[in-house]
């Protein structure tokens, strides 16, 4: 709870009004802009000291200047620009077997310097529209960080492609379903991504007010942007202000000469976009040295153990992309990463090996890990053998055809993923229930927060204009599943209970400890079971209940970056929805165009266009929606994985036990305290697709940031840890940028020797840049 000390504090009556509440489109007086450089700051350290979270006191600034100018002329401009542009790219790459993805840092390192360029040519002439008593200029004053900000959240929105785009790609390209129009396509794709932002709105009160609610990743954009525009604000922990300089080094600190964050800024995002070209284009081996694979490397077992396509014990990833992509070991807070790394622990290193190797569920037959299906005697399982012409699934076929199989991996990993969900609402409603409760209670009036206090200079968005905006896409929503047939009316309701249900659990978890537990699994689950043999319905289902919920999130997190920042409210609502809508659009006619030009798409014989992220939603509609999980994980025709839905009663027993023990027993336990369930069992969800190497290095790299550096060099760390992984983010995105289009998309590859093997297959690909290719293997076939 908020200490009682932060309860004193101004009214939101003796908060000055911005300019910018006004009632207009970026109106400024010549006064205002003549005295820009000159408004007063509001400045609450004297009566709050900060935030009660440390990783805010020393990442957000206690400071906002409400005269700043946001709604402009050019961040309309490079905002839109830059939405349409990561759009187009974000969704070209995504189907390319290598992904690039462009978000927030690349955005603000570009954009910065063309926001400077506006700011010195525009004319600062005022016009005015009679009719609307509107008045406005198109450069207002210096370029600020708000409008730099605005800028960033518009490319946020489009940082990830539209989900319900997979879904028209299934429908025609592995199911060639050619009966949904475009104009139906668009309504899917809008109405999943906006329904999210709509619900976001309902929850704000909850996941983005509370000081509590810290969203560790905002820190680090948060922490970039605040690094590119240091000499225009200031803090009591700000480069520019110099307190503490004379002491650091007395505290075992930086010392005087200091480097400013800035510098330190630019140069680490050189020495990553540098370091990239080795394992991004000229040595990839060195992104995964299996070096203990290489003793024997025609040991299956050894190979299987401590290969990259393995378990990767002993895989030294020297990859930003592979060591951040799932940990984020500079983001995620260590007692998060200690649960990450016991549930990594466990799932990898002892149930796995114990399962495969004792050959439960005929596991020898297939790789150690892997995403793949497969038929008995471990080839692979074609699912066009077992449906009609209008994708339904034949029971006559199937029966003929043979079961469903898969590794002992995937079928674990879902059972961990069942017991993560109910482990995520149990956990919820004891460790956060009465804050929620109290909160319901005092909703708008809690202003505890430095934060809030200075947030509440700006309009809030009315509660209606949300409701208003879902109550639109809800209705859109029905007439597309019904109307397009996507699946039947009842379903909609129920996808959208799901991820309301869920909206606050999964929700608080994030916000504390940086990690997501995921609703596929289940949603996949309900639908399966209730309409199986329906696989565009089973998609649908997921991604209204699944994917509605990550958008939520995604934009409740985006208003807690706004709250960091300063921005104000309304302003966060209409850039979020403008470019959400505009991106969708972009997504879905981008995708259009290549499978209408790229012959041979999403296969091996279409590459570089392979959909390696597709075929895994592909696979995932073969299992719940085309075969369904009775005949998987029931026990028709011949099923071995029904043992993995006791997933959903050890989920839910877990917590308890552990609270109970807590609070009631081990009262002084203090470690006891600290194990938290959903984070825990929630920490391999991704694996498979994600590899194991992943985790064991990303937690090595948190350990050293997250606990040594933190606790020996805190001075270091309070000052550059987060702007360090923002930097590595933008040099790695920089040059990756550049190899696909200025070298790969001409043509033009990095010869083949040692360090960058000549690839022989497709799924072979890492196995063979770590020179361990057994790793791959079943256990069976290599024998």
């Amino acid at each position: 709870m908020v200490s009682e000390h932060h309860a004193a504090g101004p009214s939101p009556a003796s908060l000055p009004t911005p300019v910018a509440s006004k009632k207009h489109f970026d109106i400024y007086d010549e006064k205002d802009y003549q005295q820009y450089d000159e408004s007063p700051v509001i400045d609450l350290e004297e009566l709050e000291k900060d935030s009660p979270i440390e990783e805010v006191r020393v990442t957000v600034s206690n400071r906002d200047d409400p005269s700043m100018p946001y709604n402009t002329f050019r961040m309309w401009f490079l905002g839109l620009l830059f939405t349409v542009i990561i759009a187009f790219v974000n969704q070209f790459f995504y189907l390319r077997q290598t992904t690039v993805t462009v978000g927030y840092s690349v955005v603000a390192l570009i954009s910065l310097p063309m926001g400077h360029f506006m700011a010195r040519v525009l004319p600062i002439r005022r016009y005015r529209i009679p009719l609307l008593g509107w008045k406005f200029t198109l450069n207002p004053g210096p370029f600020s960080i708000k409008e730099h900000v605005l800028i960033g959240t518009m490319a946020a929105c489009n940082s990830t492609t539209a989900y319900a785009v997979d879904i028209v790609i299934l429908q025609k390209v592995f199911y060639h379903q050619t009966g949904t129009p475009f104009f139906g396509s668009v309504l899917l794709v809008l109405t999943t991504q906006i329904t999210g932002f709509a619900m976001a709105g309902g929850i704000r009160r909850f996941l983005v007010r509370p000081a509590q609610m810290v969203w560790p990743q905002t820190l680090v954009t948060a922490a970039l942007f605040r690094s590119l525009h240091a000499s225009s604000i200031t803090s009591n922990n700000d480069d520019e202000d110099g307190t503490g300089a004379s002491t650091e080094k007395e505290q075992g600190g930086l010392g005087a000469r200091r480097m400013s964050r800035t510098k330190y800024f630019l140069l680490v995002t050189l020495a990553s976009f540098i370091y990239y070209w080795f394992p991004g284009f000229i040595f990839p081996t060195i992104g995964t040295i299996s070096w203990i694979c290489w003793l024997q490397p025609n040991n299956v077992i050894l190979a299987q153990l401590t290969g990259a396509g393995g378990l990767g014990i002993g895989t030294i990833a020297l990859d930003w992309t592979a060591i951040s992509a799932y940990v984020q070991p500079l983001v995620t807070p260590w007692f998060a990463q200690v649960n990450i790394l016991i549930g990594f622990i466990t799932m990898a290193y002892i149930l796995v090996p114990w399962t495969y190797y004792s050959n439960l569920w005929n596991a020898k037959q297939y790789p150690i890990i892997s995403a793949s299906l497969f038929q008995q005697d471990g080839s692979e399982y074609n699912v066009t053998e077992v449906l009609d012409k209008d994708s339904l699934l034949v029971d006559e076929l199937y029966t003929a055809y043979g079961p469903l199989r898969m590794s002992v991996f995937f079928a674990i990993a879902y059972g961990i993923g069942f017991a993560a969900l109910s482990a995520t609402v149990v956990h919820t409603i004891l460790y956060h229930g009465k804050d929620i409760v109290a909160r319901w209670k005092i909703t708008l009036q809690d202003k505890h927060d430095v934060h809030l206090r200075l947030m509440s200079a700006y309009p809030e968005v009315p509660d209606w204009w949300y409701g208003l905006l879902f109550a639109t896409m809800f209705a859109l929503s029905f007439v597309t599943c019904v109307v397009y047939d996507f699946m039947p009316w009842w379903a909609l309701i129920l996808a959208l209970a799901i991820a309301i249900f869920f909206l606050l659990p999964v929700g608080i978890v994030q916000a504390i400890t940086n990690q997501q537990p995921g609703l596929n699994i289940v949603t996949e689950y309900v639908i399966g079971t209730l309409l199986p043999g329906h696989p565009i319905a089973n998609v649908t289902f997921k991604t209204y209940g699944y994917i509605v919920n990550v958008q939520a999130l995604a934009f409740a997190s985006d208003l807690k970056l706004g709250h960091y920042m300063k921005i104000p409210p309304r302003i966060m609502f209409l850039v979020q929805l403008v470019s959400s809508v505009i991106g969708c659009i972009v997504n879905l006619a981008t995708a259009m165009w290549l499978i209408n030009t790229r012959p041979n798409i999403c296969t091996a014989e279409g590459y570089p266009f392979t959909c390696r992220s597709t075929k895994t939603f592909y696979s995932a509609s073969v299992i719940w929606g085309a075969i369904g999980p009775a005949k998987v994980f029931g026990t028709e025709d011949g099923s071995l994985y029904s043992p993995v839905q006791y997933g959903f009663l050890i989920g839910a027993l877990l917590p308890l036990v552990f609270w109970f023990l807590s609070n009631k027993v081990f009262r002084k336990t203090s470690w006891l305290k600290q194990v938290h369930w959903p984070v825990l069992l929630a920490a391999t969800s991704n694996m498979p697709p994600a590899m194991p190497y992943f985790y064991s290095n990303g937690l090595l790299v948190g350990f050293i940031f997250a606990f040594l550096l933190r606790r020996y060099r805190y001075r270091w760390w309070s000052r550059y840890n987060y702007l360090t992984s923002a930097a590595l983010d933008s040099g790695v995105a920089l040059a990756g940028l550049i190899i696909f289009f200025a070298l790969q998309s001409g043509g033009v590859q990095m010869p083949h020797w040692w360090g960058n093997p000549q690839p022989t297959g497709q799924d072979a690909n890492t196995a063979i840049m770590d020179h361990c290719p057994s790793s791959w293997s079943s256990y069976n076939s290599a024998v």
